[in-house]
């Protein structure tokens, strides 16, 4: 849970340390405002991933499930700047399968905690390997990163791409061709 006074308290001595006057009338509330905004984008650490995978419906013979362009927003560990992207996800069914709000909620747990693309990538991977025991998994995750579009080598869209892959997928390439052309990356 965080922590508001301490928040508000660190984000007072930022802004003096970068030479700002926190009493000024435009920043008076800020310390409040981030305090709030940091509860809300940090949320996910108290969070539990698997709890959303929990709820599951029989449905024997499914062949592939894919779900494209769940929209995320997460803040890097290294420099707490904000990446942000899309997550899409494929998996072979075991004879049951997630409702298909519980895969976006996957991703947003694990995207509302300070992470790295690569280790949020794994990260619902295996929540998802672990709640559904599916056959195969892939899971794909393209982000811009502010910490290279405002800062060091300012390059405004480039986008990490990363992928996990997990049984069928790992081991079949003509699977993760015909998933990386449904979502036409």
């Amino acid at each position: 849970m965080v922590d508001k006074e301490k928040v508000k308290a660190a984000v007072r001595m930022l802004l003096e340390g970068i030479g700002e006057d926190p009493d000024r009338e435009g920043l008076l509330e800020t310390p409040d405002r981030v305090a709030r905004m940091c509860a809300d984008i940090y949320g996910g650490l108290d969070e539990d991933p698997g709890m959303h995978l929990q709820k599951q419906f029989s449905a024997p013979g499914s062949e592939v499930v894919i779900e494209k362009d769940i929209v995320f927003y997460s803040m890097c560990e290294h420099h707490l700047l904000p990446f942000f992207g899309k997550a899409h996800i494929a998996y072979i069914p075991d004879g049951k399968i997630a409702g298909l709000s519980k895969l976006p909620r996957t991703v947003e747990t694990f995207a509302r905690r300070p992470q790295i693309q690569e280790q949020m990538t794994t990260q619902v991977a295996d929540a998802i390997m672990s709640s559904l025991n599916p056959k195969g998994l892939m899971v794909v995750i393209e982000a811009e990163h502010t910490c290279m579009t405002m800062r060091g080598v300012k390059k405004p869209g480039a986008k990490a791409i990363t992928m996990a892959t997990r049984g069928e997928f790992k081991d079949d390439p003509e699977k993760q061709k015909v998933f990386l052309s449904a979502i036409s990356l």
